[in-house]
C-alpha cells in the first residue's frame, strides 16, 4: 500500500508541476508578446516563432550535452507529418486572426477540444463518459462567454479557420502519439523538432509575415528595448515549447486544451491588471467563474474509472520512469 501511495503522490507532484510550468510560462509570453507587438510595433509573428524554435533548438543541443535527451528514433516521414501539421498550425492561426472577426477566432480555437476529443475516439479508441462530456461542454461555454462578442465570417476567413483548427489539433496529437508510439521523452521529441521547425520557420517566416503585414522584417527599427524584448519572449518559449510537450506527453491533447483554458482565464484576469478595465463586465466575471468550474469538474470525471478509456500503447515502464525522473529533475533545477 505505501509503495503504490508513494508513486501516486509523486505522479501528482510531477503532473502538478508540469501544469503550473506551462501556465506560467504560456501567460508569460503572451504579455511579454503584446507588449512586443503593441507597444513596438513588432508584428511579425510567424518569424518570431521561427526564432523561438531556434532558441528551443540551442536548449535541446544543451540538454543532450547534459544526458537528458538521449539517442533515439524518430522516422523521417513522422517527423515531417508533424513539422508540416505545426507549421500550417502557426501560420493558419495568424492568417485566421487576421482574416476573421475576434469573435469568430476564439470561436475556431474552442472548436480544437471537440476536434481533438475527435481524433482520439477515431485514432485510439477513447471513450468519454457523460460526465466528462458534459464538463468539457461547460468549460467551452464559460470561456465563450468570456471572449466572443462580435462574431462575422466570410469565406476565405473560414478556410483559414479550419486549417488551423485541424492542424493544431493534429500536431497536439502528434506530441502525445509520437511520444507513446516510440517510448521517446518529451525531451527526445523536442529535439527531434525543434530543428525542423526553426529551419522551416526562419525560412518562411519573413514571406509570411510580408504577405500577413506588407513589411519586411529586415527593414525593422530594432531597438534596445525591443531586442530585449524579442530575447526575452524567446527565452520564455523555450519554457513553453518544452512544457507543452511534458503536458501533452504526460496526458493528453484533449486534457491539454480544457485545462489549459485556465491561460484564457489568467490572460483575461492579467490583462485587466496591467491594461485596463475598460473590458470587465459581470458577463465576462460569470464566464470565467463558469470555465473554473468546468475544469474541476472534467479534471475530477476524467480521473474517474471510466471517465476517458483509452487502449494502451506498449511501452517500456523503464523508460517511462527515466523519462519522468529527467523532467522532474530539470524542473527543480
Amino acid at each position: 500500500m505505501a509503495p503504490s501511495t508513494s508513486k501516486q503522490d509523486r505522479k501528482a507532484v510531477l503532473d502538478t508541476g508540469a501544469w503550473l510550468f506551462n501556465v506560467s510560462t504560456s501567460v508569460g509570453i503572451i504579455m511579454i508578446n503584446k507588449q512586443l507587438m503593441s507597444v513596438y510595433g513588432f508584428n511579425f509573428a510567424t518569424t518570431l516563432t521561427g526564432l523561438h524554435f531556434t532558441m528551443t533548438t540551442l536548449m535541446t543541443l544543451v540538454l543532450r550535452c547534459m544526458g537528458y535527451i538521449q539517442p533515439s528514433h524518430l522516422p523521417a516521414f513522422d517527423l515531417a507529418k508533424f513539422a508540416l501539421c505545426a507549421n500550417f498550425s502557426i501560420v493558419g492561426m495568424n492568417v485566421s486572426l487576421m482574416w476573421n472577426s475576434v469573435g469568430f477566432y476564439q470561436i475556431a480555437k474552442l472548436s480544437m477540444i471537440p476536434v481533438s476529443c475527435l481524433f482520439e475516439v477515431l485514432f485510439d479508441k477513447i471513450r468519454y463518459s457523460r460526465d466528462t462530456k458534459l464538463s468539457i461542454s461547460v468549460v467551452l461555454a464559460g470561456v465563450a462567454i468570456c471572449t466572443v462578442s462580435d462574431v462575422s465570417v466570410n469565406t476565405k476567413g473560414f478556410i483559414s479557420a479550419v486549417i488551423a483548427v485541424w492542424c493544431t489539433a493534429l500536431q497536439q496529437y502528434y506530441v502525445h502519439n509520437l511520444q507513446k508510439k516510440y517510448a521517446l521523452g518529451s525531451f527526445d521529441l523536442l529535439g527531434h523538432t525543434a530543428p525542423v521547425q526553426a529551419a522551416s520557420l526562419i525560412l518562411s517566416g519573413p514571406l509570411v509575415d510580408y504577405w500577413l503585414t506588407e513589411k519586411r522584417v529586415d527593414l525593422y527599427d530594432f531597438s534596445i528595448p525591443s531586442v530585449f524584448f524579442i530575447v526575452l519572449s524567446c527565452v520564455v518559449a523555450v519554457g513553453t515549447n518544452l512544457s507543452q510537450f511534458i503536458c501533452i506527453g504526460r496526458f493528453t491533447a484533449v486534457s491539454f486544451q480544457v485545462l489549459g483554458h485556465m491561460k484564457t482565464v489568467l490572460v483575461l484576469f492579467l490583462g485587466f491588471i496591467f491594461f485596463g478595465k475598460e473590458g470587465l463586465s459581470i458577463q465576462v466575471v460569470m464566464g470565467m467563474l463558469l470555465a473554473i468550474v468546468g475544469m474541476i469538474w472534467y479534471g475530477n470525471a476524467s480521473s474517474k474509472p471510466g471517465g476517458k478509456e483509452k487502449r494502451s500503447y506498449p511501452l517500456v515502464e523503464k523508460v517511462q520512469k527515466s523519462q519522468a525522473d529527467e523532467e522532474l529533475g530539470l524542473m527543480k533545477g
